[in-house]
């Protein structure tokens, strides 16, 4: 399957940075979600950020308007996809959430569609399972920001064919991203590592052991990090941060995965990082 023609559901910031990244690479996209003023400030985006690349000089000035004329919108999720053979779901980490947009994506795709989610954590054989094409069901996990990050975690659920997952490594690739083959466990390889090393972070704070500009400094100067725990956990968003340590703590029943209480406080009291402009750190 060429998958030539994709969706992306969800025009948040990794839903369009997926848009972006498939719409330079040649695909054509179908950038849906339900809220339309959300579609305006996602192509907006991608428009700014087609620029940062043209000032890099990464992209031909040219590059933009070919890749801005292959995305198309839509807020209705079952027409957006009718023509799709790779649908990304990019929604927030709820499975309520998630069972629903599989659902409608099962219905409406094409039945040889492959859907594919960019969850950070939950069960990709669960997700399969709320379809009846698990086979064509994997996970496609890319980082922020999408059009920056070299990588994509492909994660096989229990039924993800063999044939599905070459198509979707061979998507990664056309998009210049490096793919890694993951087998569906909580929180994959990336989070599985990453999320503790933030929660540890998070209790020092909560702990009085250092302050939060200084444990980033020991990690970024002596661990030779690139950005610190309590930085990353800022930019990733405290509340997503949270969501993934649950996964993890309901379905390994470890308690090294239990959320430190100070990262439910911040989540309760709407300090989620940058994008609420207050996190561990503040910012204008």
């Amino acid at each position: 399957m060429s998958a030539q023609h994709t969706a992306v559901v969800g025009a948040g910031t990794m839903g369009n940075g997926i848009a972006h990244v498939l719409a330079l690479h040649g695909y054509d996209v179908a950038l849906i979600d339900v809220d339309a003023d959300r579609l305006d400030a996602a192509t907006a985006t991608i428009a700014e950020n087609l620029d940062r690349q043209i000032e890099k000089e990464t992209i031909a000035p040219a590059a933009k308007n070919a890749a801005l004329d292959r995305i198309s919108t839509a807020t209705d999720t079952a027409a957006g996809v009718l023509e799709a053979e790779l649908v990304v779901e990019a929604v927030p980490e709820e499975q309520e959430l998630k069972a629903e947009v599989f659902g409608t994506l099962d219905r409406h795709a094409p039945d040889d569609a492959l859907l594919a989610s960019n969850t950070s954590s939950i069960s990709i054989t669960w997700i399969g399972a709320q379809t009846e094409r698990p086979s064509q069901v994997i996970g496609m996990h890319f980082f922020n920001p999408v059009p920056v990050m070299g990588l994509v975690e492909v994660v096989r659920g229990q039924r993800t064919s063999d044939a599905t997952f070459a198509t979707v490594e061979t998507v990664a690739g056309a998009l210049d991203k490096t793919a890694v083959e993951v087998e569906d466990y909580p929180g994959f390889v990336s989070n599985r590592v990453l999320m503790p090393m933030i929660n540890e972070a998070i209790f020092c704070v909560m702990e009085g052991v250092a302050e939060p500009e200084d444990i980033d400094t020991v990690m970024t100067l002596g661990m030779n990090h690139p950005m610190g725990p309590l930085t990353l956990a800022d930019f990733i968003g405290l509340d997503v941060c949270l969501d993934i340590l649950e996964v993890m703590h309901e379905d390994l029943g470890d308690d090294k995965y239990r959320p430190c209480p100070l990262l439910r406080r911040k989540v309760t009291a709407g300090e989620l990082g940058r994008k609420t402009g207050q996190g561990f750190f503040s910012y204008e």
